[in-house]
């Protein structure tokens, strides 16, 4: 697995958006028990927390140290720095796994091989993430030039997943359909920099180029705003399924 954060854990902490508590519910609802919930790939633990108080214990890990020094504490979460792919989980322990923004760097048939080993009979698997921002149409079209113009070449191509809905990812589970959930923030223009400014291809920009390629559109995003702040939206992508033990 990629791991394209550890450089700017705090900004990730800071700029990145949340998902619907509504969401992390839902799953906790349909789960089979509450026992033990598995955030994998963690990042700053912003899922582990909305998953403290739905179960008994939590455990997050994540490759990056860097992260994890950056998430949440709490008591019942405890925190591994581990591969998705080779955890420490013991078989047939875990009632939910979620994976939030992060399944597309995995190896799929080694994690999906982990997913059946930890998930106890009709635990649940939960893939969960967000596409590109939308918010009014003049901000839109800069933020979608910066995504496919200034930065074509400097996405990862594992980014497409994405930008599919996570529709194109194998997924070998009984699949259950969720209901629609979306993610809405007031937004400065500050906010949607400092945000922009998290995203990986901005990194890989950065790096090669030796400056960084948000500064040639942040007069725009400024112009573009329509007062003090935008109304900025999520669309959450979901793919939840259950597998079933012989």
């Amino acid at each position: 697995m990629k791991d394209n954060f550890s450089g700017h854990a705090a900004d990730y902490a800071r700029y990145r958006p949340t998902y619907p508590q509504e969401l992390i519910a839902h799953l906790a609802g349909i789960a089979p028990a509450r026992q033990l919930a598995w955030d994998c790939a963690t990042g700053n633990g912003q899922v582990a927390a909305m998953l403290a108080p739905l179960f008994s214990q939590v455990i997050a890990t994540d490759i990056s140290e860097n992260q994890l020094k950056n998430a949440v504490q709490l008591p019942n979460v405890s925190y591994r720095v581990e591969q998705a792919e080779k955890s420490s989980l013991a078989d047939q322990s875990v009632d939910l796994i979620v994976v939030a923004q992060a399944v597309h760097w995995f190896d799929f048939d080694q994690f999906y091989q982990e997913v059946k080993r930890v998930l106890k009979p009709g635990g649940l698997i939960a893939v969960i993430g967000y596409g590109l921002l939308k918010t009014h149409p003049s901000l839109d079209k800069v933020i979608e030039h910066f995504y496919s113009g200034v930065l074509e070449g400097y996405w990862d191509p594992e980014r497409n997943y994405l930008d599919e809905g996570y529709r194109t990812i194998s997924f070998p589970f009984e699949e259950i359909m969720l209901p629609k959930f979306s993610s809405s923030y007031t937004w400065t223009s500050d906010d949607l920099i400092g945000y922009l400014n998290t995203w990986s291809a901005v990194k890989h920009y950065e790096k090669q180029q030796g400056h960084n390629p948000v500064q040639q559109v942040e007069q725009q995003l400024r112009e573009a705003f329509e007062g003090e702040t935008a109304t900025v939206t999520f669309e959450i992508l979901t793919r939840v399924g259950k597998i079933h033990h012989s």
